[in-house]
Parts: C-alpha cells; structure tokens; sequence
C-alpha cells in the first residue's frame, strides 16, 4: 500500500493557445519547425521579465501541439497558479503582448472557469453572450482583445455562423474581418483595469522578510531565488508522511543557521506566516519566545527549512546525472544572452561581480527549462534540483555570516491586517469602480433619509428572475422613478374605490390567480350578471382582510409596526394609548402603518448593529448607490436580562 499516495486536488490552472494565421494549408513538418521557431523568439524575447519572476507553481510555458480532428497545430501552454491569482493576470498581460509583438499570431486564453476574461467584463458584456455561446469567441489580436459576435438576424452577415464558431473559422473571421470584432471599450477596459501596471506591477507583488536558515538554502536562493516557492508549498501542503522526514534532519541541519534576507512574492510570505507550526522536539529547532525582536526570522527560516528538506527527502539518493548537465553549449544561448543584455537584464552590473553571476544564473535556469526545454522525462524536480546546486556550488557559512550585518531593510507586512475601511476599498478598486466621497459633517446632520425609502420602492419595482434582481441604478445609468400614483390607480381598477385605507399585506398569490384570471378582470367589459358576482367575490375578499387586521393589529406583529395615527401622536401625551386601542378593537376602520417609517427604522436598526462591519444592510445600500453616514449615537439599542 502507498502511504504517500495523496488525495488528488483540482489546481487553478490557466491554458493558452498561439495560432499562427491566416490558417492556410501547410505541410504538417514545415508548420512544426515554423511554430517551434516561434517559442524560440517569444520564449527568449520576453526573458527580461519572465527570468526574475516568482511563480507560485508553475513557470510559464510553451510547446508545439499537433493538429487534432478541427484544431490546426498550434503552441500550447499551461500553468497551474494554485492560491496566486496574480500569476494568472500576468500571464494575461504576457499573451496579450506577445499578439501585439508578433501581429500574426492570435491567442486565446481560459482557465477552470471558462471564459474568465469575459466574467472580469460581466458587467459591460452584450446581452446576447452567455456561456452557452461563448466558445471559440474570444481571442487576443495585434494585443487588443476581439470576441467574435453572434449575426442579429440569421443571413444578416453571411461571414458569421449562426452557431459558436470551430477555431478555423474564427482563425479566418479574425484574418479578414479584424476591425469588425474589436471588443467594446468598456470591455477592453475592464480587462486590462486588471492588467495594468505590468511589469513595473511585478515588484509591487513581492515581500522582502529576513529569515534565519541553514547555509545550504541561503546558497540555493542566491542561485535560484524561484526556488522559494517549492519550499513554501511543500510546507504549506505538508502531510504527517511529509513530516516523518522532518523529525531528524539529514540535510539542513539547524546548527548551520544564519540570518539572511528573503524574497517572497505575497501569496508566499503570507502562506508561511499564517500557519501555525510547532516543530518536533528531535528535529533542533527550537524558537525564541514570541517577545524576542528576531521571533518572525527565527520562525520563518524554521518553516521553509522544513519545506526545503520535504523537497529533498522525496528525491532518489542517486537520481541521474544526465539531469545535472546546463544545456548552455546550445547554440541558441548566444542570442538568449545577447537579449537579455539588449533589454537591461543585469541592470548595468559590472560583468564578473557577484550580483551579475547571480542575475546570470538564473538566467541559465530559465534558458535551460523554458527555451532548451529538456524532454520531460530528464526534467528534474524542484528536491532534485536543490541536491544538484548543493553538490555543484562551493559556499562559504563564514562568508555568509559576514553578510549579516548588511542585510537590506524588511518589507513592512502592515498589508497583513487590513481593516474593512481598507479592505472595502480594494474590492471597490477591483471592480473598478471609485470610492463614494466621504459624507462630510453638514450632510451628517441634515442627512435626507427619504432616499433609502426611494431607493428600496426603486429596488422592489424592478425586474427578478431566477439570475437575480436587478439593481435599481448604476452610475452610468438614469435614476429609476416609482410612479405610486399609477400603482394605487391600477389596484383601484382591480379592487374598486377604497372608502379607507388599508395596512394589510398583498393578497395570497392563490387570491392574485383568481384575479388575474381570464380577461385581466375589465369590469366594464363584463356582462352585468357577472359584474356583480365578480364584485361580490371582491367585497368579501376585502371584508375578510379588513377582519384580519383587526385581529393582527391587537397580537406582538401589529404592535411592532408604527401607524400613521401613532407618528400624529408622537408629541402628545401617549397616557391612553391602551384605552386607545381597546376602544378602536371593534371598529371596521384601521389606522395604516407608515410603510417609510418602518422600512428606514428597521434598516437603520440593521445597520447599527453591524458595528462598521460589512453586513445585509449596509451591502443592499451600496449595491443601490446610498451611503449611510457613521453612527454617532453609542447608545446601546438593546439590553438583554440575565
């Protein structure tokens, strides 16, 4: 029985596609050599920002991919980005840039949900585009984002199929009818709100923290700074099997420690500080008291020295040799290297130094497994890789420990702890929508509460179906007006004149199936026989209601509604209220519930007791554009007895 056999998990993953148009007939070989050559020069012209990047789990990537059944022979990639999002959303600006560089290449893009740069542009999209129609539409050209629309009307443009298009298809539309398939602005906009600020983005992603490791990782980062990743998510994916290689360590040995600085992207340095981990006792790690200033270091180089010795325990102790070999005796490491110095890789380092030995090795790594990719059966794993730099690189502890003292500055980690006023405003920035203005004190004190009983009749008068209600406005969108005198009108027509008001709820939908039953109920249409019968039924309808209300309004639910009569009251003395309403328990006539009041009321109610935290009432507001102002009044609303 395998006891490390793990449970299989579904990873986020993005695929990507590069076709090569027009889409004409080409011999199978020559297209093979064409599209290889291809990922040569992306592969080796976007190295300046893909050598310095930290993925989370994979790297991107691409190959050759034959032709199958209607998909012509095309490159292909795809990435696992695990719990990073933003690995997803660079790989978007990377395609998006390799269409534009290479005006002849279209690339299509998706990831486990689908079509996920339409769900960023949910909101601007045409009505007509849903799921079920959105195959083979969608597609990056000369780096603007095309979707391939559906004909109007059947034969309206006989260059569209009436159905979602086969990639053939869409290969020729987009060849000969690239300006009529640019996507809206709105569109565009939206999706590259989310891709803007690459590549100067990427360093914003990172986190510098110190940690205090073994000598041996310390030497590894410095060669492989993406290495980091591994070592994290072999911590942060553990099992207790993973862990049995952590009771005494064989390779990274606690005595070797020293304080060094460490690059993290923030998914990464976030994983290892949230987890909380006590190490064996065997193992000899052992950590500060959480006052002692250098804790954090202490316990993050404990964390990844596990997930560095998980790595290598999981590695064959004489793994082969063919894997250790750098490939740079290609003959295409020449030009790779003469790329990077054309696009400022090593940042005018002085050639020789140890900064520019560094920045070069990691741009063998990235040659040796991106642009001379090796078959996968001599790709190595990242344990093995690891052996292979601790095996092939000579290293000082004495020198390392002497760069302890200029170690550069830690990241501050405040993005950790982010409050809701904070958190809030990132999720409005996502959307892409601005925060609303701050109420200032005036607006505070003359405060109009009648648009949050406007807003909600707005709300309640729009459409619902089964894929939402629709909300009452949007910035772009006019406001919504209720007409109430037309509403009351047409119950008036349905019910007749009503010689008092009423504060009873709708009627029961079984009674609005009677109602609305044959010819809507046109009482000047009906025969005069039927006329009084239906009007009849409509009397003792509304007597039984009335009866109702009486009975309701003398329960807990009448009395926790205020009425009309009571608000006329409210600056009288109230001493006979109860004589009041046993006097009016016989009468036919009801005093109406101020449906406004209660609405505000209870809505203010709700969102006092959220406490500045997000919660129902506060998200139906904003959703409808009205912005409450902070409570002032401390007041406990409610006490409860013991």
């Amino acid at each position: 029985m395998e006891e490390n056999k793990k449970l299989a998990i579904v990873e986020d993953t993005v695929k990507y596609c590069l076709f090569l148009i027009p889409d004409e007939p080409r011999d199978p070989e020559k297209h093979k050599e064409i599209l290889q050559k291809y990922i040569e020069r992306i592969m080796i012209q976007f190295a300046p920002v893909l050598v310095p990047y930290i993925w989370q789990n994979q790297s991107f990537n691409l190959k050759y991919k034959p032709g199958k059944r209607d998909v012509p022979a095309h490159m292909f990639g795809v990435t696992k980005f695990g719990d990073n999002i933003e690995d997803e959303w660079f790989i978007v600006y990377v395609v998006k840039q390799i269409t534009k560089e290479f005006p002849e290449l279209v690339a299509r893009i998706e990831d486990n949900d689908g079509e996920f740069l339409l769900i960023e542009a949910a909101d601007f999209l045409p009505k007509w585009l849903d799921p079920d129609n959105s195959t083979n539409r969608v597609f990056f050209h000369h780096g603007e984002l095309c979707i391939i629309p559906a004909p109007r009307k059947p034969g309206a443009a006989s260059w569209l199929p009436t159905t979602p298009p086969t990639i053939p298809q869409a290969l020729n539309i987009i060849s000969t009818h690239s300006e009529k398939i640019l996507a809206s602005e709105s569109i565009r906009a939206a999706v590259n709100r989310r891709i803007r600020g690459y590549p100067e983005k990427i360093q914003a992603s990172l986190h510098q923290a110190h940690c205090f490791l073994p000598a041996g990782i310390v030497a590894v980062l410095k060669q492989r700074p993406r290495l980091v990743a591994a070592g994290v998510q072999a911590f942060y994916l553990r099992d207790p099997v993973d862990l049995r290689a952590c009771r005494l360590f064989k390779i990274f040995l606690p005595e070797t420690r020293i304080m060094t600085s460490v690059t993290f992207t923030k998914c990464l340095y976030a994983q290892l500080v949230q987890q909380r981990f006590v190490p064996d006792r065997r193992s000899g790690y052992k950590l500060p008291p959480p006052s002692h200033p250098q804790y954090r270091a202490h316990e993050l180089g404990m964390k990844l020295a596990h997930g560095f010795e998980i790595l290598c325990s999981k590695c064959s102790p004489h793994f082969s040799d063919s894997k250790k070999s750098l490939m740079t005796n290609s003959p295409l490491w020449a030009g790779f290297l003469e790329s990077l110095k054309k696009n400022d890789y090593f940042k005018g380092l002085i050639e020789g130094s140890a900064q520019y030995q560094e920045r070069l090795e990691m741009a063998k790594n990235y040659f040796q497994f991106s642009v001379n990719q090796p078959e996968s059966s001599l790709a190595m794993s990242p344990g093995e890789e690891i052996l292979t730099l601790l095996q092939t690189i000579p290293f000082d502890i004495e020198e390392l420990k002497k760069e302890e003292a200029n170690l550069p500055p830690e990241d501050d980690d405040q993005w950790l702890d982010l409050s809701p006023h904070q958190l809030d405003q990132l999720l409005q920035e996502a959307a892409g929508k601005k925060e609303p203005e701050p109420i200032s004190k005036g607006e505070k004190e003359n405060y109009d509460l009648t648009q949050v009983s406007e807003s909600m009749r707005a709300f309640i008068s729009k459409v619902s179906t089964h894929k939402g209600a629709e909300l009452p406005r949007e910035p772009s969108e006019a406001p919504i007006t209720f007409d109430a005198d037309s509403f009351l009108n047409y119950f008036d027509k349905i019910l007749g004149p009503r010689p008092h008001e009423s504060d009873s709820d709708d009627l029961d939908e079984d009674d609005f199936e009677c109602l609305e039953s044959d010819d809507d109920l046109d009482l000047e249409t009906q025969e005069p026989g039927e006329e009084a019968s239906v009007k009849g039924t409509l009397d003792d309808l509304q007597s039984y209601m009335a009866q109702m209300d009486q009975e309701l309004a003398h329960t807990s639910i009448g009395k926790s509604f205020t009425t009309q009569k009571q608000m006329e009251a409210l600056s009288q003395t109230t001493n006979n209220n109860s004589d009041e309403e046993d006097s009016g328990a016989g009468e036919s006539i009801m005093t109406p519930v101020d449906v406004d009041l209660n609405l505000v009321s209870n809505i203010l109610e709700s969102y006092s007791s959220q406490a500045g935290l997000a919660g129902p009432a506060s998200n139906l507001l904003q959703s409808m554009g009205v912005q409450l102002p902070d409570n002032t009044d401390h007041r406990p609303t409610r006490e409860m007895k013991s």
